[in-house]
């Protein structure tokens, strides 16, 4: 839908609670770094689910730490220094990440903007130091990346919304959206109980 973070929080709670999310053997949060989706994870989910940083964007922001502290950035020495920052991360070596982060930050390496980026990288895995548990999240066969979230998207929202020509108001494509979303869960026919159909006939597709 368009519109704003707290717009969408009771309409994901209500989605949530039709899914009966509460009583499930699992839940999983799993998100980019995106400060306003986590803030619809602690409001609604944190009470029950497992939350997971997606680890592509992860490992993007231990590229822009290694920016930060190579001026060639594409040297050997600066590709070798992300590999293995990506691999502790990937492997069970969190911590060793933010630890090696913190302590660049608090010593005389490096100064101004580079100091600042590395300075919001580390910020970054100290507020997501619980999500980060990749290898722990792969024994437990967690999806580790968004990827088909990301997929379903584009088949849900852009394939049927950004056909050629097409314009829509806000409220017009949030009216339709509700309206695909039943579709696609099976739920279109539920949204007119009164309505009569024949029955060799479909409901539209929306």
């Amino acid at each position: 839908m368009l519109g704003n973070v707290d717009k969408f929080i009771p309409r994901i709670r209500l989605e949530a609670r039709k899914q009966s999310f509460e009583s499930a053997p699992g839940v999983i949060w799993l998100s980019d770094g995106g400060r306003g989706f986590w803030r619809v994870y602690h409001t609604c989910f944190a009470h029950c689910a497992i939350a997971v940083l997606d680890f592509y964007h992860a490992a993007s922001h231990l590229w822009r730490g290694t920016m930060a502290l190579f001026d060639d950035q594409l040297s050997s020495d600066a590709m070798a220094w992300f590999t293995r920052w990506r691999h502790q991360l990937r492997h069970g070596q969190h911590l060793h990440v933010l630890t090696s982060l913190t302590a660049m930050i608090n010593s005389d390496i490096l100064t101004g903007k580079s100091l600042l980026t590395l300075i919001q990288v580390q910020a970054y895995f100290q507020r997501h130091h619980r999500h980060t548990h990749y290898k722990q999240f792969e024994q437990q066969q967690i999806p580790l990346g968004s990827g088909l979230i990301e997929s379903t998207c584009k088949w849900l929202i852009q394939q049927r919304f950004k056909g050629v020509g097409m314009r829509w108001s806000e409220d017009g494509f949030n009216n339709l959206l509700a309206l695909r979303i039943a579709w696609v869960n099976e739920r279109f026919d539920a949204l007119f109980p009164t309505v009569s159909l024949f029955a060799q006939k479909y409901s539209p597709n929306p």
